[in-house]
């Protein structure tokens, strides 16, 4: 798989696409076009690296991070936030990585 194939574009929702799982970490592609998100509230730790395009995610506390192409960030368990904007065009390629539940909470 290539994480550049945008060959199923245009999207009406996100594409996600799993990449590899195992006990206790997953790592997922997502291809975004414009959608948004509702709050999420995770058990995993999450680090977000978006490949392609421009997001923004919104914090329970009301702060706004910009991401651009190359851009990383750790979401740990529990911290509350949404995605609250992201490119069409370009679009926006994140790279994922889920980690463990409840115990593993530092990256």
């Amino acid at each position: 798989m290539n994480l550049f194939d945008l060959s199923d574009l245009p999207l009406d929702k996100e594409l996600i696409t799993v990449l590899a799982e195992l006990k206790s970490t997953r790592i997922e592609r997502i291809i975004s076009t414009g959608q948004i998100s509702d709050w999420y509230d995770q058990t995993e730790t999450e680090f977000v690296a978006l490949l392609m395009g421009k997001a923004k995610l919104q914090f329970e506390d009301g702060r706004i991070i910009t991401l651009f192409q190359g851009d990383t960030l750790v979401l740990k368990s529990h911290e509350k936030h949404k995605v609250v904007y992201t490119s069409c065009s370009p679009p926006c390629v994140w790279l994922c990585v889920f980690l463990g539940g409840e115990t593993e909470d530092a990256v």
